[in-house]
């Protein structure tokens, strides 16, 4: 009996200790798997850097002209056309399923322009999957983005945009603005760059392009990304400036990682952009705090004045003034050769005027090597500024006080205009009775050369419908966007300059006029191209309407690959408005296009041209868009209205008859009696102010009378004076 239960026990205790042993194996197992799971949430936790300065240059990556001046600035882009740089932190972010994206940065930046240059195009953070942009241009899409990666459905990124350019395409509000970017320039989030004062309880604004160094806080904590800018000497503000709902796992849905950073982009506009200060965390509240006195100094363009003893510039003085006495003589003989002329207005407008011996020396003495046309306001030469920029020159006819007044027009429109589709002028000259004009060289001539002129490589179907696109968006910023309305009022092809990207820049301000936003043209003439003309010019005069209508020829110029009319045409193609309408009733809409294209376009993008160059052309002033609406329907962002070759309007070509003293000139079908009515262009070139030696292509100005005369069903002959004008049948 002992025994038995001895063995009992024996069995009972070896039960207990197997069981006990169970117990803890899985108890182990669970501690294992804790402890993995919470040092894999430790490696997720955080990923935090901070570089006070960058010369030490550990884990960041630089590409183009990305680079860390000795003085520990990160240096973007230098004050160079057409510039890209980027600077990465080389470790990712790893994503988790299990945790969500939240992150904080905290960073010191600058953007300083060069002295007398438009600043831009500003920098951006970006959070991306890779640090490959090789794609990106270096121009408006700031070392990010470009034309096709703009409409691309695959293309991840986020970046948030200090912009210094004024770009409607992207919707931009002003040139000078934060903004949101997801996949696209076009922000999600955007206002104008400033700052809530918590003393003042109100926003103040911030100049990005002061040059001074700006801070700026990017949050991003349970879907929402959270911008504050703010001047060094300021604490983060209490309101960020954008608050945006993103969700950053959805946008990227294929990645494990992600790499911050900057990127920036100079095209034509010119600044120097750096970084002075980074501090980056993926905990919030983990950012290191920023010492102001151990941030390196921004660099600016402008030396430092040195300072000399009394002595030393004593001695200069005397030096200069024997030199200034020997040197009085020549000085005055040579006057006469380099003389110029100035009046009180030219103080007041403030324009950048050279001289005029640096433009002779600039065309080489205006040398017929030079010459680039000759148009009906003056000639033009190419010439080389010292620092190696390429200019026009454009000697304007001084014709008494009519020719000083395109003169005045010119300078001071494009002196107060800022847009990447217009033809920067740099400045101006006055010597004796000659009036320069000094702008920026168009490689690739004007757009009616490329057109019409078969030596000329042929402008493709893109190309063409980004110049419109271009020249849409100018004529929107001239009617809405400046200061003042300006109406171009001789918009045409060969007042259509191609840079050497092929973009459109919008020239030849001599026909402007202002006026203010709610007010009215006072225009004491009628003035245009025939052809592009407006036929309410006799009884309203100029308006935006009517640059509206000339831009709707334009359309159809472009798609067509012709001029608006060609006498020597059929009688049903001669009209170049009413053959498109009839084409399109005729339901071949497309054979009006210009043969030269092919068949590459595509098109329903060549038929809305047409169209949209239908409803800009309508003779009824009401029906025709505005310029804004024009760049919504060519960006797709807005529909055509229902319209169609029938309605009122539409197709009907309305001649119009200039009467200036003894000159009659028809825009309907002529022929022409007085060969003094030629064109007065001798050479057809890309900066001539008139298309060719045909008679649509006179600029016409009259200040007496102007009249509308509906098609004549039998010839007729009209004449004024001892000019005449015959118009068939």
């Amino acid at each position: 009996m002992h025994r038995l239960e001895v063995r009992e026990y024996l069995h009972i205790r070896s039960r207990l200790s197997d069981s006990s042993s169970a117990m803890a194996r899985w108890l182990l197992q669970i501690l294992v798997i804790s402890s993995l799971h919470l040092i894999s949430l430790s490696s997720q936790q955080e990923s935090r850097f901070v570089y006070e300065n960058f010369l030490n240059q550990e884990h960041l990556y630089l590409d183009k002209s990305a680079k860390v001046l000795p003085s520990g600035l990160l240096q973007l882009t230098k004050s160079l056309e057409h510039q890209i740089g980027h600077a990465f932190y080389k470790k990712p972010i790893e994503l988790s399923a299990s945790r969500p994206l939240s992150f904080s940065t905290h960073f010191v930046c600058a953007l300083v322009p060069k002295p007398g240059v438009e600043g831009g195009h500003g920098i951006a953070f970006v959070v991306s999957p890779s640090v490959d942009f090789s794609h990106a241009e270096s121009t408006r899409y700031l070392g990010v983005f470009n034309v096709s990666t703009s409409e691309s459905s695959s293309f991840r990124v986020l970046a948030v945009e200090l912009d210094t350019i004024w770009n409607p395409d992207f919707k931009d509000i002003n040139n000078n603005h934060v903004g949101i970017d997801v996949n696209s320039p076009l922000s999600v989030g955007i206002a104008s760059a400033s700052y809530y004062s918590d003393i003042k309880g109100i926003n103040e604004s911030i100049s990005l392009l002061s040059g001074n160094p700006i801070q700026v806080w990017v949050d991003y904590v349970g879907n929402m990304l959270n911008v504050s800018i703010a001047p060094l000497e300021v604490q983060k503000p209490s309101r960020p400036l954008l608050s945006q709902p993103i969700n950053l796992s959805e946008n990227f849905p294929n990645s494990s990682r992600l790499f911050v950073g900057f990127s920036a982009a100079t095209g034509t506009a010119i600044s120097n952009q750096y970084i002075l200060w980074w501090s980056f965390s993926t905990s919030r509240g983990t950012l290191q705090r920023l010492d102001i006195s151990k941030l390196p100094e921004v660099p600016h363009p402008r030396a430092p004045h040195k300072n000399f003893s009394p002595w030393i510039i004593i001695l200069v003085v005397c030096l200069a003034a024997v030199v200034l006495a020997v040197l009085a003589g020549i000085y005055f003989r040579r006057r006469k050769k380099y003389s110029e002329v100035s009046e009180t207005w030219e103080k007041e407008f403030d324009a950048h005027r050279f001289s005029y011996k640096s433009l002779f020396k600039a065309t080489k003495g205006f040398s017929k090597d030079e010459f680039l046309g000759k148009g009906g306001f003056g000639e033009v030469y190419r010439g080389n500024l010292p620092q190696g920029r390429e200019i026009a020159v454009k000697r304007v006819s001084h014709n008494g006080d009519e020719g000083v007044k395109q003169f005045v027009a010119e300078v001071v429109s494009m002196r107060c205009l800022k847009h990447r589709n217009l033809v920067p002028l740099f400045g101006y000259c006055r010597r004796k009775r000659e009036l320069l004009l000094v702008s920026e060289y168009m490689p690739n001539g004007s757009l009616d050369e490329h057109l019409f002129d078969e030596t000329k490589p042929v402008l493709s179907w893109p190309q063409r419908l980004v110049v419109v696109k271009g020249i849409a968006s100018a004529l929107w910023y001239l009617h809405t966007g400046a200061d003042q309305v300006v109406l171009h009022r001789d918009v045409k092809a060969s007042n259509i300059m191609l840079d050497a990207e092929f973009n459109g820049r919008l020239g030849d301000f001599g026909m402007a006029r202002f006026h203010e936003h709610g007010g009215n043209a006072a225009t004491t003439a009628a003035v245009g191209t025939v052809g592009y003309m407006a036929p309410e010019l006799i009884t309203m005069g100029a308006s935006t309407g009517t640059d509206v209508y000339a831009f709707g020829v334009f359309m159809l110029e472009v798609t067509c690959g012709r001029r608006p009319v060609e006498p020597q045409l059929q009688v049903e193609k001669r009209h170049m408005i009413k053959w498109v309408c009839e084409c399109w009733k005729k339901d071949s809409l497309l054979d009006a296009t210009d043969p030269r294209l092919g068949n590459e376009y595509l098109p329903e993008e060549v038929e809305m041209v047409m169209k949209l160059g239908l409803l800009c052309s309508n003779i009824v002033p009401e029906s025709r868009p505005t310029m804004e609406q024009v760049v919504l329907y060519l960006n797709k962002n807005l529909p055509l209205p229902d319209f169609s070759p029938y309605t009122l309007g539409i197709g009907t070509f309305a001649p119009v008859l200039v009467d200036a003293a003894s000159l009659v000139v028809s825009s309907a079908s002529w022929s022409w009696s007085a060969p003094s009515m030629s064109s007065s262009s001798a050479n057809h070139s890309p900066y001539a102010c008139q298309s060719g030696d045909q008679p649509w292509g006179q600029t016409l100005d009259t200040k007496n009378s102007l009249h509308i005369v509906p098609e004549p069903e039998k010839p007729k002959t009209l004449s004024a004076g001892v000019k005449t004008v015959t118009l068939p049948a």
